[in-house]
């Protein structure tokens, strides 16, 4: 027997009020007397009421719910930022539907096209380290759809945009580097075509001017954050005729697995080889010697990005100033960057 959908109809009709009188009581509304407010509430959840977000949504043209798109699940930095979205977005009542682009351009494009057409009423997408081409993203901006792009971010697209302070971030890790008597220190880069790898690498080469430490092109190699191709740098930079005696890199999951490489070809960490990171992966604060990294407020990232969108979801498209959030990062310092006494 299919079981009966409470609904406004019943908590009216047991209270003996009007269906608008709990409508009100159910939203918070202020004209209604604490003490029905009290009734209703109490009722509503005796019975199980469940709003009908649907009903809702045609009323409000709203589906009060938000899409989110992130690159990939495989290190915890995306799922912070999921939560601090979510906790943003459920007081404020929304629910949450959340796509992973595995890194992959045309699954992002499919995402941003399944989430619109699933009727959410906004998103917020890191991008791939494919992306290039942003004609998807540019679609939501000519239907008025409200985007927020966060940590991975474009320069063409003038939207509300949250990120991290990444060129000071690794200028601070590199000053450190180099402070500690690290004179040959090598970056593992990301992907050219994201911002964040050029951030990052700027920062880096701005630290070796400061000090007037030489720049060697031969230090620098991209590559594209497949953890397993991590091998292929590493090994490259411990075969030159001058290795590096420090290894900057664009995140901690390069960071960690450069760290298991030189460990596992004997190579001394620090005395032989400082490593810093990246993005406080909590895996930093496991691995023998601990990590030095650059910790980033990863949940106040998600929690930001979400009041942005809700900032601009009841704006008028056209008359809405999109922001751009810088969040300050902060230079952890650990074993792996530290000789014994230093």
């Amino acid at each position: 027997m299919k079981k009966h959908q409470i609904t406004i109809v019943d908590i009216a009709r047991q209270l003996n009020l009007s269906k608008s009188t709990v409508s009100r009581a159910l939203t918070g509304h202020p004209n209604v007397n604490k003490e029905t407010k009290k009734a209703v509430l109490e009722l509503a959840t005796q019975l199980d009421y469940q709003r009908n977000m649907l009903a809702l949504s045609l009323v409000r043209s709203k589906s009060y719910t938000l899409g989110i798109i992130v690159p990939e699940f495989v290190n915890p930095f995306f799922p912070s930022v999921i939560i601090g979205a979510q906790g943003v977005m459920g007081a404020a009542g929304y629910n949450v539907m959340v796509c992973q682009s595995n890194e992959s351009y045309s699954t992002e494009v499919t995402n941003t096209k399944a989430l619109v057409s699933g009727r959410v009423d906004g998103l917020l997408v890191s991008i791939t380290k494919e992306t290039t081409d942003f004609e998807h993203l540019k679609f939501l901006q000519r239907k008025g759809i409200p985007l927020v792009l966060f940590n991975r971010v474009s320069e063409e697209m003038a939207v509300s945009k949250v990120v991290v302070d990444d060129y000071e971030g690794a200028f601070r890790a590199v000053e450190h580097l180099i402070l500690t008597g690290r004179r040959r220190i090598a970056h593992l880069a990301g992907p050219e075509t994201l911002l964040i790898s050029r951030n990052r690498l700027n920062g880096y080469l701005d630290a070796l001017r400061t000090y007037n430490q030489p720049i060697d092109d031969q230090l620098i190699l991209h590559y594209d954050l497949t953890r397993e191709h991590a091998r292929v740098p590493v090994n490259h930079l411990l075969y030159l005729p001058h290795p590096p005696d420090a290894l900057f890199a664009i995140n901690d999951p390069t960071a960690i697995e450069a760290m298991l490489i030189l460990k596992s070809r004997g190579v001394r960490i620090p005395e032989e080889v400082a490593v810093v990171g990246f993005s406080d992966d909590p895996v930093s604060l496991i691995i023998e010697p601990n990590l030095t990294t650059v910790a980033q407020p990863v949940t106040e990232m998600g929690q930001v990005a979400a009041q942005l969108f809700l900032d601009q979801v009841d704006e008028d498209p056209g008359a809405y100033v999109p922001e751009t959030r810088v969040l300050k990062t902060k230079l952890l310092i650990r074993e792996s960057s530290l000789k014994k006494g230093g």
